[in-house]
């Protein structure tokens, strides 16, 4: 059995180079290899080619890709690959520079706001969530800021910026520019609305998370908060039906029984506590591929709420 796995460069590669070594050290039947594709948008379009037959990519691209929205307006994909199990998420928040008058999410109207850089789906998933009702009026009296993420961090010192997203994953830190902006000046914690925890709750692209600040400190830093509020980017291990059955059981098998071992290496990938844990962003509208199925149903972490893929 084999599988060729799709992935971005950066932490997505560091994953994949994670769980093909776990595979490797720990399957006599799978053979796994990581093959490095141009982002997730990328990864998509890739398998839809037939390039190869798994990737990781993110639920608000698949969300776009399955609704021709985004980058798939003009150019769309003939199929959506079916999902395995969770891989990691990029948790997203807000601060803000120290000495602004910025304190709620509110305040962000009027402000050169930095939500990364185009092209970024971390950029990408913040705009979605912002723009919608109810936050679309505070987002629309935004200035959005087009920059490098290079030169982020200069145009941040230099009060060009006043807020920008902040992003990593417990365990595993934040991105480099979030932690050079957090290295050069004071930052604190822009204090999340109901209407942006609505908005983000009700955006199918993006889940929602609680986190201790303790467990995702920010260079060492009192941004005035004991508690995060975060959009995330979920982040799954995808799958074409050309993908056997018994090779993606196999995976989950591996990633399952050996989660710890995957973490020691790619410290950012999800902790599954219990199987169910597996599909915890799995979205509605897409597939379960028949061999994750198969998994969960044999280790009574199958949800009533999925669907299984049927390849008639």
């Amino acid at each position: 059995m084999s599988l060729r796995v799709g992935t971005s460069a950066g932490g997505t590669k560091e994953i994949g180079l994670a769980v093909e070594q776990v595979a490797t050290n720990n399957s006599d039947s799978l053979e796994y290899a990581t093959v490095e594709s141009p982002g997730f948008i990328g990864t998509i379009r890739r398998m839809a080619q037939g390039q190869f037959n798994s990737g990781i990519t993110d639920n608000n691209s698949l969300v776009k890709a399955a609704n021709d929205r985004g980058s798939f307006s003009e150019q769309g994909v003939d199929s959506i690959p079916w999902y395995g199990f969770y891989g990691f998420p990029y948790n997203i928040y807000i601060v803000a520079r120290d000495g602004t008058d910025i304190e709620t999410f509110d305040d962000l109207a009027g402000k050169n706001v930095y939500p990364a850089e185009p092209g970024y789906s971390t950029r990408a998933t913040s705009i979605d969530v912002w723009s919608q009702d109810p936050t679309a009026d505070v987002y629309d009296q935004m200035n959005i800021v087009d920059l490098s993420v290079e030169d982020a961090p200069g145009a941040m010192e230099e009060g060009e910026i006043d807020a920008c997203i902040a992003y990593g994953a417990p365990g595993a830190g934040y991105t480099g520019w979030v932690t050079q902006i957090a290295s050069r000046i004071d930052v604190h914690y822009v204090e999340p609305t109901d209407a942006l925890k609505e908005s983000a709750a009700a955006y199918d692209g993006a889940g929602t998370s609680t986190i201790e600040y303790g467990n995702m400190p920010l260079a060492d830093q009192d941004i005035g908060t004991n508690s995060l509020f975060t959009w995330d980017i979920q982040c799954n291990f995808m799958f074409n039906p050309t993908a056997s059955d018994d090779a993606v059981y196999e995976l989950c098998r591996i990633v399952d029984e050996h989660n710890s071992a995957v973490k020691d290496t790619a410290p950012q990938f999800v902790g599954f506590e219990s199987t169910s844990d597996m599909h915890a962003s799995a979205v509605g509208a897409f597939d379960i591929h028949p061999g994750a199925a198969q998994y969960y149903k044999d280790n009574d972490a199958w949800d009533d709420s999925l669907t299984e893929a049927s390849r008639d």
